[in-house]
């Protein structure tokens, strides 16, 4: 669209309608007003000042007082400001409408404004302040709840089951939008997943702006330190020693490759799993939540220690020390290349490093929980979609995006009433 300093010099007076000639009295006017000097005398200026006379829009007496205005004045000054700001290309282009056009059909050529690229901005919006947040804005339900680490891999898989719950609402869009929408949505959360794993294995100095933000849930161990580290005296020790791991060595493409591939796995794993709950049942959806999200703890059974044991009194005098190591295996993809010559039990008493392996006899305490757990975030899912399923189609394409923010897992019910 035009500036209005540029429509007024191609429109003619005669033929300009009085509705029109009454909306561009107070734009024609205020250029004006920076051209008169401290004497009231004004400058030459032909172009507005020829247009002025023949829109008669007001006497001089009105004029010469409205130039003394000091906000028209103010306003006149930012606009000519603006005007001086734009580049030469932006000039060329408003004043001749066969560049605008010309320019207008390359950027159509190129996608520009095209429903894929209109749906990728929009979906970095859904993923960066919708999804992405969960992990940060639940923390003490994800960490004490659950009983998962603060680690990334936690933070991928609450942000999985987010992108996912995204996804089935992204479905029901039309066609023509849905397709675009679904696969921006996945670009930008893997974009932002081999952002943060090479933050973490391939670090640069200094640290370059993440993608999307720096996530509170974990912690990465290449990054610097922040001012208030520095000023707090709990966390100088804590920065210390930062400072001395800083100097680490980058690992090579073929481990951040190995880990993007894990990455991909597990979300079509997730997304596989929790679709054939939302159609199956409750059921189906807890023991989703339990592989998926709690890491199958106990899938092997669950080991009490025993009276008199080494075991005992390992728990009671030093808790989990001595105590067997086991964790859940996935047979089917990741880090598994043949499963024939896989050692499982090996495997199942190695530490990954993950954190999510199973409670130590110690602490088998914690499993009692899990059933309340599961049957929290059954629901939790199942409330979440009903209420993405009653937001429109223009609210999610076009509307306020926090009308797709996900409530807390432990929503009061008074909450939950007054959004029913």
């Amino acid at each position: 669209m035009l500036p209005r300093a540029i429509l007024l010099r191609r429109l003619k007076a005669s033929s300009i309608s009085p509705c029109i000639r009454s909306t561009l009295k107070r734009q024609t006017i205020a250029p004006l007003a920076v051209r008169y000097s401290n004497s009231g005398v004004p400058t030459s200026t032909p172009g507005p000042s020829k247009l002025n006379e023949n829109l008669n829009s007001t006497p001089s007496s009105s004029s010469s007082s409205r130039s003394s205005d000091p906000e028209v004045k103010l306003e006149a000054e930012k606009e000519n400001l603006e005007r001086e700001q734009e580049s030469w290309l932006t000039r060329k282009v408003e004043e001749s409408p066969a560049a605008k056009s010309l320019l207008m059909a390359a950027a159509k050529v190129l996608g520009y404004g095209s429903p894929r690229q209109l749906a990728a901005r929009r979906a970095f919006v859904l993923y960066e302040k919708v999804a992405a947040v969960r992990a940060d804005e639940d923390m003490g339900f994800w960490l004490d709840g659950c009983y998962l680490p603060p680690t990334f891999q936690s933070w991928f898989t609450i942000t999985n089951l987010h992108i996912w719950m995204l996804t089935v609402r992204l479905r029901a869009l039309p066609a023509e939008h849905g397709t675009h929408y679904i696969q921006a949505l996945i670009d930008h959360f893997f974009i932002d997943i081999e952002d943060r794993i090479r933050a973490v294995l391939q670090p640069k100095e200094p640290m370059p702006t993440p993608y999307t933000f720096t996530s509170t849930f974990y912690l990465n161990p290449n990054a610097q330190p922040t001012k208030e580290d520095e000023d707090s005296n709990v966390e100088k020790g804590l920065k210390e020693k930062m400072k001395k791991k800083r100097v680490l060595n980058r690992a090579p493409d073929r481990i951040v490759t190995r880990q993007m591939k894990i990455f991909k796995e597990q979300w079509a794993g997730l997304g596989l799993a929790f679709d054939l709950a939302m159609v199956q049942g409750d059921q189906e959806m807890a023991a989703a939540v339990w592989r998926n999200l709690l890491g199958a703890r106990g899938a092997q059974g669950i080991e009490y220690p025993l009276p008199g044991s080494k075991e005992a009194k390992a728990a009671t005098a030093n808790a989990n020390a001595n105590a067997r190591f086991r964790r859940a295996v996935n047979l089917v993809g990741g880090e598994v290349v043949n499963v024939e010559k896989l050692d499982l039990e090996k495997e199942e008493r190695t530490d990954d490093e993950s954190g999510v392996h199973d409670f130590p006899p110690s602490e088998v305490d914690k499993y009692l929980t899990y059933p309340v757990v599961m049957r929290d975030l059954t629901e939790y899912v199942r409330r979440e979609l009903a209420r993405l399923d009653r937001v429109r189609d223009e609210d999610i394409m076009e509307g306020d995006w926090a009308k797709l923010r996900f409530g807390q897992v432990l929503e009061k019910k008074e909450k939950r009433k007054e959004k029913v």
